[in-house]
């Protein structure tokens, strides 16, 4: 197990689900943890589940669509736990599940905002302590879904995925060398609240959402995979050994779903760069 001892981690999405459990897993490792999410009774759950292990936690009840919140967040964070060297995006919504010319704007946008925008303006709001440490580490939750084929229905949620991977990326080269990775993980085929979401929507919605249904009874009949795997890909990434992990899309182990090719090694094809 790493020693995070010293150290101070922010995750977002921290009232329930797999940004509870790699929050606790943070913690079990030592890191103070920041926990940030919209519902402040999730978040006490939280810090009570963490309390058992004697976790210096921090309870921030935010909006991270907000950039003035975020900043806010910087500033109660770095007073009362120090300057974080950990984040771990792990807020998100699956949005709504409907046609483009159906789809309500509203809804389309704010899953746009709630799983790519807030963890821009998280990276940009954390980022820079990280770098004058000389350490850190982001850790951005994706989906397989960024990957697959395009289908019908799911455009808020994937886009917002194939969005988040490529900002990580963007934010991974501007991090080589200074100490601080950044990277994405596909969590798994998690039984979780948004798997439940899904499932419902897709019964709601008939024979066109049947590529999602049989998704749903598929995590149901293998019971999914287990979330302490993802947890198991973030503790991994705080240690020595994957300093040089920057920029990638990264799998647990014995997924139920084999990895997917994300993007390949570079290509130099501008012509016009000397």
């Amino acid at each position: 197990m790493n020693n995070l001892n010293g150290k101070v981690a922010v995750v977002t999405g921290a009232s329930r689900g797999l940004g509870r459990r790699i929050a606790a897993r943070l913690a079990q490792q030592g890191a103070a943890v920041a926990l940030l999410a919209r519902t402040k009774s999730g978040l006490e759950d939280t810090r009570e589940h963490l309390a058992a292990m004697n976790a210096r936690t921090l309870v921030v009840p935010v909006d991270l669509r907000q950039p003035e919140s975020v900043s806010q967040v910087r500033a109660i964070v770095e007073r009362d736990l120090g300057v974080p060297s950990i984040l771990v995006n792990a807020a998100g919504v699956f949005g709504p599940i409907d046609l483009i010319k159906d789809s309500d704007p509203t809804a389309w946008i704010d899953t746009l905002l709630t799983n790519t925008v807030s963890s821009y303006l998280t990276c940009r709001t954390f980022v820079d302590g990280m770098i004058a440490a000389g350490w850190g580490r982001i850790v951005n939750i994706t989906s397989a879904a960024s990957l697959h084929q395009p289908g019908p229905l799911n455009s808020a949620y994937a886009t917002s995925k194939v969005a988040l991977n490529q900002f990580t990326r963007h934010l991974a080269s501007e991090l080589e060398g200074t100490g601080v990775t950044a990277n994405v993980i596909h969590p798994g085929d998690v039984k979780t609240d948004m798997w439940a979401d899904i499932k419902a929507a897709s019964e709601r919605l008939g024979s066109i959402a049947d590529p999602f249904l049989q998704w749903a009874h598929w995590v149901q009949e293998t019971g999914g995979d287990d979330p302490e795997k993802a947890a198991d890909l973030v503790a991994g990434l705080m240690s020595d050994e994957a300093a040089n992990v920057n920029g990638q899309f990264l799998w647990i182990k014995d997924g139920l779903q084999s990895p997917i090719p994300s993007w390949p090694e570079p290509v130099d094809q501008q012509p016009w760069r000397k």
